[in-house]
């Protein structure tokens, strides 16, 4: 279904864009600056993973974080990888080495989402 361009649309796409790591919802409304409320940008962020734009995952802090889907095109598209959130600067991103888990016999995998925790090499 072709979704409509909107102002606020355009504005996290931009937001988006321009970030250095994934970002949460009080991220993304501080970086908006009063242009649009929480629950416009809560509404965008859900359409654009609905739509394969962004994906979004539970962090160990309780927040959602979401990421622009910048390699995955395709049958490509998936987020089998997992995540790291640095201690000192806050910094979350996506890691890039794809994980593969060995499921007993009768399991099927069809995702994974996992959590590491330390600091980064900034930090």
């Amino acid at each position: 279904m072709k979704r409509r361009n909107t102002p606020a649309k355009t504005a996290v796409l931009n937001i988006l864009e321009h970030a250095k790591s994934a970002m949460s919802q009080d991220s993304i409304e501080s970086m908006a600056k009063g242009e649009m409320d929480r629950v416009t940008i809560y509404r965008v962020l859900n359409r654009f993973c609905e739509d394969g734009i962004t994906h979004r995952v539970l962090a160990d802090d309780g927040k959602y974080y979401f990421a622009l889907c910048r390699s995955c095109e395709g049958e490509n598209h998936n987020h089998d990888h997992f995540h790291f959130r640095c201690l000192g600067c806050s910094k979350v991103e996506c890691l890039t080495q794809r994980v593969t888990v060995v499921m007993p016999d009768g399991y099927r995998q069809t995702a994974i989402s996992s959590w590491v925790t330390g600091y980064c090499r900034n930090c």
